[in-house]
């Protein structure tokens, strides 16, 4: 089976900046478009053909595009008029508009088209292969030569090609061809063929192939031409899509035979460092990927087995760009059956060492971050068919053409193109959020961004609605695999409120939008759940309180395992499983399900763990492990999922099912919360319910394959006791995998904690509040928008709180007082602000200074000093005083000795966080 690749998700801390990075490895900074990619993914303004683009080739800042069409016309939005272009358009790298140079590639009977392209190494001479039979009316016979100068055809250039010519390639002095032909010039060259690039006349050079060549090079030395196409058969010795020959004689040096049957080659593509093949197929067992090669010797190096049709390869600066529908990379250990990708890149070979082989090869380069897009388009259906990189001043351009007709969701037909600068896209608004399980610590975190040129982004993260980050950092991240990153605020303190909003850059400066605020209150001890799940190593633990879809976030002490959310689960279902914590999330039965955000494989132990509610008679899956994402998935096991009756079933895969069950009497379809926990080691199989243990099996082997963690639905079929739905129908909540065996204490320790009473925040907002000023004595401002504080001449600010009881068996642990500063220019203070108590009577409109009440002298908490920035502030307050006045109404004031004043909001203000509230956190005595 597949193995499993290292954590590709990577993070590094900026020196400034409080707190600790989570999960993470180091990595540099990012730079303008992520190395080793050259381009951008934003497509430019280009004129566009009717119909499909096969065939380019650049010289001297122009872009030659062949095809089957018959007129260009400007770019959506574009000025100009649709011009005849008779399967044939010259155009301006740099502006992608058409140049003077018009030819017409025509033929008495049937349909014209120009299938290859091909220029000389001094740029004078431009060769075209297809099915023509005129160029501008010069009579030529499927091969033509061009003078690119003048832009007209070579008369004297004329070899008779009696069918299509699907490739070309040109050395100092011969056109090589490859197609469907089997004569040239009369005499006997099957599929074939070399001529003189200045005469036309016929080489001697012979390899004949039984099936139709497709793509013909050249090796960088000139000593050997590479073959591609559907073949069995070359010069009669066996070989299969690919061979190398002598570039003068055509004699067989190297044949192949682990390309399978029902491939093809479709191009063939060099470099210094090695030669690679596109590869088509169709049918079982089909290799639809690419193939990198070595030019020593002519043997494989790697193979990229991902599915979906590749019809061009183009190595440039260390990359291999491709265009073709690569929907599935499960081979490759990148992303499963399901989107199709058109335009790839991946490094031209491993860096480092290369992966141990699977199943006789070893596997392709990682797909690197350059992710533009076109739909499959026209005709067969395929998208992008040829790629060209042309220079024109300091920009370097990739030219894509095809049969596609829409580029990065834009209308746009057969070609595009893009720059090696000039990245415009922003990455995606990160999805924040923020939790807390003890005192001193918040974790922040995000599913990483994506950007489809810049793969290394840095995030700035911003507490309180300051202005200044409090921590920078980077992340990796791939259209296919968007890891969770997190990060440890350690400058938090207990009972305080914070809240957080993160935003992503690309490297050239393109800056998201802030996220949605996360906000989160600290708690005064540890939550002893939550704190015990994360002790004891969960690797993945979704506690399902997200505010928003679709994503779900790992609070695993260092995690990087987001959750996608399929057809919309419903959110914060109350109450959750553990006590005073958290919400659950509800589930349909039919369609709903949440599978982790990072491909990975399971070791040989490991722990499910999760709570769950239902009244189901349908059954389903609750918690395992798959080979896919939003489809079915293929391979599945490792998974705890509920009969028609309630019962419950561990199983796993190991040539055959092997399933731990609880009893015919132990059933938990009774719609309260139960505890399920199944781990699998050097023991065996174990299945616990509410901390019990029910059932334990031998076996400790299971299925090892690279997949994700699903849960609430997935296959199960042929399952023993196979429920009718794969879906689970009710509430499942406090999901956890290990990567270890939990033993029988952990268990029942875990599910004792979730029934433990624990601590519970509640937050106040003012009843009345108001401030008085000394140099207006008579002016009562109860309405105001905003308070202010100051020593000299004095502001003070009146806050009136109805305060709760204390739950029963409960007591105060802390308070806080939190206030946000107003937008104003100087609104934060460098003074020392007192918060006292109120013993004297006020009313929120009719207390000016002169009828301001009596303070007390004893503050109940301070704040040191407060910074500019319109940002949410907290100091804690004196437990005990509070504790006293518990259920009743209870006043305090705002004070200072200096001259420095604080503006903050009121609780008439409408902006986010605005009012002032008293953060009181409760607990068992």
């Amino acid at each position: 089976m597949r193995r499993s690749r290292g954590l590709t998700a990577a993070l590094v801390l900026s020196l400034a900046g409080a707190g600790t990075g989570l999960g993470v490895v180091l990595m540099p900074q990012a730079s303008a478009i992520t190395p080793p990619v050259a381009f951008t993914a934003d497509s430019l303004p280009t004129w566009q053909p009717n119909g499909v683009v096969w065939a380019m080739a650049q010289a001297n800042g122009t872009v030659f595009a062949g095809g089957t069409f018959s007129a260009v016309r400007p770019p959506a939005g574009g000025s100009g008029t649709e011009q005849e272009a008779v399967n044939f358009v010259a155009l301006d790298a740099a502006t992608g508009n058409p140049t003077p140079c018009k030819l017409a590639f025509t033929i008495g009977d049937g349909t014209a088209t120009v299938r290859a392209l091909a220029v000389s190494k001094d740029k004078k001479t431009l060769y075209a292969g297809g099915y023509f039979g005129a160029v501008n009316g010069t009579p030529v016979s499927s091969v033509a030569a061009i003078d690119i100068e003048s832009c007209t055809p070579k008369a004297s250039f004329h070899p008779a090609f009696p069918a299509t010519v699907r490739a070309l390639a040109v050395s100092d002095d011969t056109l090589y061809a490859a197609g469907d032909f089997g004569t040239v010039e009369g005499q006997t060259r099957e599929r074939f063929a070399a001529v003189d690039a200045a005469t036309g006349a016929i080489k001697p050079f012979t390899a004949n192939a039984d099936e139709p060549g497709r793509a013909v090079t050249l090796t960088p030395d000139g000593k050997n031409v590479l073959l591609g196409g559907d073949f069995f058969s070359v010069n009669g010795s066996n070989t299969h899509a690919l061979a190398v020959v002598d570039a003068a004689t055509g004699k067989v040096a190297k044949t192949y035979s682990t390309i399978p049957s029902n491939s093809v080659v479709k191009s063939i593509a060099t470099d210094d460092g090695g030669f690679y093949t596109a590869n088509e197929g169709s049918g079982g067992g089909v290799f639809d990927g690419r193939i990198g090669l070595r030019l020593s010797d002519f043997t494989e190096k790697w193979r990229d087995r991902c599915l979906g049709a590749t019809q061009f390869v183009l190595p440039y600066d260390g990359v291999l760009y491709s265009s073709s529908h690569a929907h599935d990379c499960s081979t490759e250990l990148e992303y499963p059956d399901g989107k199709r990708h058109h335009l790839l890149a991946q490094p031209t070979d491993h860096t480092g060492a290369a992966p141990a082989p699977v199943d006789g090869f070893v596997r392709g380069p990682r797909k690197l971050g350059w992710f533009p897009d076109t739909n499959d388009g026209l005709g067969e259906g395929i998208g992008p068919r040829v790629m060209a990189v042309a220079e024109k001043g300091d920009t370097k351009y990739m030219w894509v053409g095809g049969e596609f007709t829409t580029v990065n969701g834009a209308e746009q037909q057969a070609l595009t193109r893009f720059a090696s600068s000039g990245d415009v896209g922003a990455p995606t608004t990160p999805v924040a959020s923020a939790a807390s399980v003890k005192p001193g610590e918040v974790q922040v975190r995000w599913r990483t961004s994506y950007d489809a040129d810049d793969s290394k982004l840095t995030y700035r993260i911003y507490r309180n609605g300051s202005s200044t980050p409090i921590q920078t950092m980077t992340a990796d991240s791939l259209e296919f695999e968007r890891p969770q990153a997190s990060w440890t605020d350690t400058t938090v303190k207990a009972g305080q409120t914070y809240t957080y909003r993160v935003t992503a850059t690309d490297g050239a400066g393109n800056t998201s939008a802030l996220s949605a605020t996360a906000s989160v209150t600290v708690p005064a001890s540890a939550q002893a759940y939550p704190n015990q799940v994360r002790a004891d190593g969960a690797q993945l633990y979704w506690r399902y309180d997200d505010t928003s879809s679709p994503y779900v976030a790992d609070s695993s002490d260092g995690g990087n395992t987001s959750g996608v959310q399929v057809n919309a689960p419903a959110l914060r279902q109350t109450p959750g499983a553990v006590t005073g914590a958290g919400t659950a999330m509800g589930f349909n039965g039919t369609s709903q399900q949440v599978y982790s955000d990072h491909r990975q494989t399971v070791g040989s132990s490991y722990t499910l763990e999760t709570w769950f509610k239902t009244n189901t008679t349908r059954g389903g899956k609750l918690i395992g492990f798959g080979n896919n994402t939003t489809r079915n998935s293929t391979s599945y096991d490792k998974q705890i999922y509920m009969t028609n009756t309630g019962r419950l079933v561990f199983g796993v895969y190991s040539g055959s099912t092997r399933t731990v069950s609880t009893g015919l009497l132990d059933t938990y379809n009774d719609d309260k919360w139960h505890h399920v926990v199944a781990t699998q080691g050097p023991a065996g199989m174990a299945l616990y319910v509410d901390g019990q243990s029910k059932g334990t099996a031998g076996y400790t082997d299971s299925a090892s394959y690279a997949g994700y963690w699903h849960v609430g639905g997935d296959n199960l079929s042929t399952w023993p006791t196979k429920p009718t739905s794969n879906f689970f129908a009710g509430q499942i909540d406090e999901t956890a995998v290990y990567g270890k065996v939990l033993t029988a204490a952990q268990v029942k320790n875990h599910f004792d904690l979730a029934k433990a009473p624990a601590d519970t925040v509640s937050k106040v907002s003012p009843t009345e509040d108001t401030y008085v000023n000394q140099g207006a004595p008579s002016a009562a401002n109860g309405a105001a928008t905003s308070l202010a504080v100051r020593g000299n001449p004095a502001y003070e600010t009146y806050l009136r709180f109805n305060l709760p009881a204390a739950p029963a068996g409960q007591v105060l642990k802390s308070a806080a007082l939190q206030v946000k500063t107003t937008t104003q220019t100087g609104a934060g203070t460098a003074d020392t602000v007192s918060v006292v108590p109120v013993t004297g009577t006020w009313s929120g409109t009719g207390t000016s200074f002169t009828t301001k009440p009596t303070l007390g002298t004893t503050p109940l908490g301070t704040f040191a000093a407060i910074p500019d920035g319109s940002a949410v502030q907290s100091t804690q307050l004196d437990t005990a005083a509070l504790s006293a006045v518990l259920g009743g109404s209870y006043s305090m004031a705002l004070t200072s000795t200096g001259t420095d004043p604080l503006w903050i909001w009121s609780a008439e203000a409408t902006a986010a966080d605005a009012a002032p509230q008293l953060v009181l956190t409760f607990g068992p005595k």
